[in-house]
């Protein structure tokens, strides 16, 4: 029998592999070196939620999302360890819920809540709207963390050491080296503020406020991840003997965070923590391998099935509506070609916009309508794509932004630059300025200028540059539309384009100008 009082070995895990998250998700950044080798994205590859919303809406799979049907195999062979071993959500839940003083439960959603929540969302990546994204704990997580509480991090240690120095006055130089580590190793590389900022905040938030009821509310009551573990987990031949609370004792289910509703053991919630066979006074408790089934049922009863598989099909029409014009104006990220295929993929987890070096990626609120909510889009008047830039690609779990070459990259076209006669300075006042063709990244100039003879105010001639856009040249990196002097809008915009073929080798040619 273990010792009473010992840390469990699943607790040992969770806090591990928190650490490797955190670590990972800081690592998830530009770090002064063009390629990231370490992401937090590996998470969501080891994630069967979003490995099977890929494949239903996709109709295909791909190496990727491989550790994905490993876990779900490990998950049939050993339970629903994930949970209580690996998922850096739970962990963070199962920390602070000892601190939070419980009341009743919430009885409305002790039934199949759950089942309504899962059903439908794969109901719905069988119809072609992967939203699997927008609850997947993984997800919901790095979404708070990427939006808002690293923004807030950077932001407040950078306002502190400011203070500090100001405090310090000529002493200050001996914080430097400290302040340099911090720079480099743990802050965020820019100062960003996201839209839907405080929805990701209070969404976790939210999860959180849940554990004064029961302790993982949300793991046992409506994450989607955790309820297709749990379907996964009941054909497990690894179980816990006895399947009951003992008559005399009863202590497991003050101990177990999960699955003691009843005397028997809800096997579909058992996290496999093993707390019960650590805290045992008796040692009873024990966990293997064994043939013999429980007798319980595999799946939710019909009505559940059914109803979820009819409301995942009103889901997906509903989320399918997308007026043309959203269509037409949505930007996304360099090598997505098409919006569709975009969408079925994109898992919405934030790390593109994350790493993005100039500024240019944020989350989607209705551009694209309801479906494309927390999708990256490019917003050129705040920010650019940096042409030599391939982050985005690397960091993308699922593949929906493509891990390409630097020179194909520089290729893809994102929109094109279109000209407003009615604001640009040298079209509609006759004034100079060559800001967007000098910005131009492109080899050849995908801006240009030709000198005519004009007249000033005053009846005085001199030579006027005005501008045009060569087409086939531009892809759209909004690096012109960011530079423009000209302040709220813009004398020049770029539009999203139905035909985003690549830019032919021979246009690309040249010598990068900067």
């Amino acid at each position: 029998m273990m010792k009473p009082g010992k840390v469990p070995s699943a607790r040992i895990s969770q806090i591990l592999f928190l650490l490797l998250f955190l670590f990972l998700f800081v690592q998830t950044e530009y770090r002064g070196s063009d390629r990231i080798s370490f992401a937090v994205n590996s998470f969501f590859r080891a994630d069967p939620l979003v490995g099977l919303s890929y494949f239903l809406a996709e109709k295909s799979y791909i190496v990727l999302l491989l550790p994905a049907f490993l876990m779900a195999v490990a998950t049939l062979l050993l339970g629903r360890f994930f949970c209580g071993w690996i998922c850096p959500l739970g962990t963070i839940l199962d920390l602070i819920t000892g601190r939070i003083r419980k009341t009743a439960s919430l009885k409305f959603l002790q039934g199949r809540v759950k089942y309504w929540l899962l059903f439908p969302l794969l109901t719905a990546a069988l119809f072609n709207i992967n939203l699997a994204g927008f609850l997947d704990p993984i997800a919901l997580l790095l979404r708070a963390l990427t939006f808002s509480f690293y923004p807030l991090f950077g932001d407040t240690v950078r306002q502190g050491w400011i203070g500090l120095y100001r405090v310090l006055g000529e002493r200050r130089d001996m914080l430097s080296p400290g302040y340099g580590f911090l720079r480099d190793q743990l802050l965020p590389f820019r100062e960003t503020f996201y839209p839907l900022a405080f929805l990701s905040f209070f969404l976790f938030l939210g999860i959180v406020f849940l554990e004064r009821y029961e302790t993982r509310t949300w793991c046992r009551r409506l994450c989607p991840l955790g309820t297709l573990l749990g379907l996964l987990a009941r054909f497990s031949p690894f179980r816990r003997t006895p399947a009951t609370l003992c008559p005399d004792c009863g202590d497991c289910r003050s101990h177990c965070p999960s699955s003691f509703d009843q005397d028997l053991l809800q096997k579909e919630e058992c996290l496999r923590c093993m707390a019960c066979q650590v805290k045992c006074r008796f040692g009873r408790v024990s966990f293997g391998f064994s043939g013999s089934g429980d007798g319980m049922p595999y799946l939710p009863e019909r009505r559940v099935l059914l109803g979820s598989l009819v409301s995942g099909f009103f889901l997906a029409r509903l989320f399918r509506f997308r007026s043309p014009r959203a269509q037409a104006s949505v930007l996304r990220p360099p090598g997505v070609r098409s919006e569709d295929a975009f969408l079925k993929k994109c898992v919405r987890c934030g790390e593109c916009m994350k790493v993005c070096l100039r500024s240019a990626l944020y989350p989607a609120v209705f551009q694209s309508g309801f479906e494309g909510l927390y999708t990256p889009v490019v917003i050129p008047r705040l920010g650019y794509c940096e042409y030599n830039c391939t982050l985005c690609g690397q960091v993308c779990p699922t593949g929906a932004i493509p891990d390409l070459p630097v020179e194909e990259k520089k290729r893809e076209v994102i929109g094109k630059a279109v000209l407003d006669r009615n604001h640009c300075l040298p079209l509609a006042k006759g004034i100079n300025c060559i800001v967007c063709e000098e910005h131009c990244p492109i080899p050849l100039k995908a801006i240009r200028s030709e000198a005519v003879q004009s007249v000033d105010a005053s009846g005085r001639p001199f030579v006027l540059h005005k501008p045009y856009v060569v087409d086939a040249l531009c892809n759209g990196c909004g690096i012109c539309e960011y530079v423009c002097p000209l302040e709220e809008k813009s004398g020049i915009e770029v539009f999203a384009v139905k035909d985003r073929t690549p830019l032919s080798t021979e246009n690309s040619e040249g010598l990068n100008p900067y």
